[in-house]
């Protein structure tokens, strides 16, 4: 029954992000910004991409079971230690490679950090409990990244806004 329950929740997880994603895809121009692409791409294959591996595998080791209080612990550091530390390197390195200098960097982060995790908070713990709790180890990093998919759209959204002002 949990299963079914759980498979039926990443259904409709599943159509709301197809929705959403022909939505914004309506909504948006008809060009692609090719150098946008190539950076998220790059943040995801170089960055994202093995410090999940890595994180998903430490948080198993740290705390192996799947039960609800290993569960838990692990959904406690994510929010805590890895969402935060992954959003600051996002946002930094996106602005940096945008050519923003150090102060429009912090002016960024002063501006969107506190915002973005606080939208975190409201998204990511039901997909850290349903990949944490349901879904084996070396599955996980999978699962997590197709839940990262509607949060990426976001996440392009925040960077792509104008910078920030500094205090100069």
């Amino acid at each position: 029954d949990s299963l079914d329950e759980s498979l039926s929740l990443l259904n409709r997880y599943h159509y709301l992000i197809k929705w959403l994603h022909m939505t914004i895809e309506w909504q948006s121009s008809k060009s692609l910004d090719f150098i946008r692409t190539l950076r998220m791409a790059g943040y995801g294959m170089i960055i994202l991409g093995p410090t999940l591996h890595f994180w998903f595998n430490f948080v198993s080791k740290l705390f192996p079971g799947r039960d609800l209080f290993s569960t838990l612990k692990k959904m406690v550091m994510g929010q805590s230690i890895y969402g935060p530390a992954m959003t600051v390197i996002f946002f930094s390195l996106n602005a940096a490679l945008q050519g923003e200098n150090d102060k429009e960097i912090v002016a960024r982060l002063k501006r969107d950090l506190v915002p973005t995790l606080l939208n975190g908070v409201m998204y990511w713990p039901i997909c850290d409990f349903i990949t944490f709790r349901f879904i084996p180890v070396h599955l996980q990093p999978l699962v997590s990244n197709s839940f990262s998919y509607l949060w990426t759209i976001y996440m392009t959204y925040m960077a792509s806004l104008e910078k920030a002002e500094t205090d100069s």
